[in-house]
């Protein structure tokens, strides 16, 4: 792997969700497209969405960040990140599996619920006779069956938002270099945490960004979206700096270094 060096504290959350909406503001017909199609394809194709995620999210942030050093943008750009499919589809897919476990624990505890409220067509009577004994408090396996899906899923959040941190930064860094999905995992994972102050904050900001967005009528989350993944773009730029924007191209004054020598008198 290329050495690729990162910032540590370098996340300016508030920066990051400002400037996203400039920017945003600047080309708002295109972000609210492009937001909307990428929305749709990650969101709302089942089954298929899971394995679309991380190449669609790369061809956002590629706009994003095409569009942050001020070059064109246009909507087909959106579809760059099928250049990289296999290793983005990859990464997507391992980012996903906390809300992949998550799903499934929802139809168990549909499953459960159903089983409950004296579902698969069993007179309730029976299944209340059956769920309890004698002298026993009305405890049955459904509720029990409940109680171990709610520890589990307080683990599970747990475990998600630091998965959420591994994973902050692996898709752009996939996108944007030459890198295999272990060294863009461990590498993404070593920058976030370097940054996970920034990183906190950013995801309390993203909150509010959301809650205004539904405030407004339920549009403006389809604003309030594309301005949450424009700020990670800020925020990956900020850790990930362009190897230009750290070296000064400006050559010194004649005088910088004491000397006058080939100036005229």
């Amino acid at each position: 792997m290329k050495h690729i060096s990162f910032e540590s504290g370098a996340i300016r959350a508030g920066d990051c969700v400002s400037n996203a909406w400039n920017q945003m503001s600047a080309k708002f017909g295109l972000y609210l497209g492009v937001g909307l199609v990428t929305y749709i394809m990650v969101g709302c194709i089942p089954i298929v969405s899971i394995f679309l995620f991380g190449p669609v999210m790369a061809g956002f942030y590629y706009v994003s960040l095409k569009d942050m050093r001020g070059e064109p943008v246009e909507f087909g750009m959106l579809f760059r990140g099928f250049d990289k499919f296999l290793p983005l589809m990859i990464i997507g897919l391992l980012q996903s599996i906390p809300a992949i476990i998550i799903q499934i624990l929802r139809f168990v505890s549909d499953f459960a619920s159903l089983m409950g409220s004296g579902g698969f067509g069993s007179p309730p009577s029976r299944r209340g006779d059956f769920f309890q004994s004698s002298g026993l408090p009305d405890f049955g396996l459904s509720e029990g069956l409940m109680i171990g899906l709610a520890i589990v899923g307080v683990i599970l959040f747990l475990i998600s938002i630091v998965w959420a941190i591994v994973f902050r930064f692996a898709i752009p860094l996939a996108m944007e270099h030459d890198l295999g999905v272990t060294d863009a995992i461990k590498l993404s994972a070593s920058a976030a945490f370097s940054n996970i102050g920034g990183i906190i904050l950013l995801f309390l900001l993203y909150i509010v960004v959301a809650l205004l967005g539904v405030l407004a009528l339920c549009i403006g989350i389809f604003v309030a979206i594309p301005v949450i993944w424009i700020a990670d773009a800020f925020a990956y730029r900020q850790v990930f700096p362009l190897i230009e924007q750290r070296m000064n191209f400006e050559p010194p004054p004649p005088t910088a270094y004491g000397s006058s020598f080939g100036q005229g008198l």
